[in-house]
């Protein structure tokens, strides 16, 4: 008889079922978990200006906000030199953005990629943890070298000025 209570109570979709505030909390964290990595490079096309590249990047940056993603990094590579060319152009603005986000998400920005003309070409990879590890590597070196160079560059101004302005001893 209890057997039967318990496999109408599971069965029955018409029942609305409430779900302590706890339970919906944890549910939540693993949407977030669930949550798909990813890392999308896009070449725009070299014939814009500095201010028309940033108005690009951000425009793609809001376009994934909007959608719900969290936006873990993002790099500008700036101005490279493509292997061979691409739309009879041989340089390129390379900008990253490493970001979290649902498989619907990354459909969107793709659609918005190639309905832009001023992007040239786009790549979206999903992470592995293996990658993600290397990302955060990757990361944690450049800071480390940013930051050094800024405890670098007073010193060596320092013994600029004091070579310049050497103190007389009397």
């Amino acid at each position: 008889m209890r057997r039967k209570k318990i496999a109408n109570m599971l069965s029955d979709k018409k029942k609305n079922v409430f779900l302590p505030p706890k339970i919906l909390v944890q549910i939540n964290k693993l949407k977030s978990i669930m949550a798909n990595h990813y890392e999308t490079v896009f070449i725009m096309t070299p014939v814009l200006s500095e201010e028309q590249m940033k108005e690009t990047v951000q425009k793609f940056e809001k376009i994934l906000t909007d959608q719900g993603a969290e936006i873990i990094h993002q790099e500008n590579w700036g101005l490279r030199k493509l292997e061979y060319p691409i739309q009879k152009k041989s340089s390129g603005f390379y900008h990253l953005f490493e970001f979290k986000a649902d498989g619907s998400v990354v459909a969107e920005l793709e659609l918005q990629f190639r309905r832009d003309e001023r992007v040239m070409r786009f790549l979206t990879v999903t992470m592995d943890k293996y990658a993600i590890a290397f990302a955060e590597k990757r990361r944690n070196n450049r800071k480390e070298k940013a930051a050094a160079q800024e405890e670098a560059q007073p010193v060596a101004e320092e013994v600029v000025n004091q070579e310049s302005n050497p103190v007389e001893e009397a």
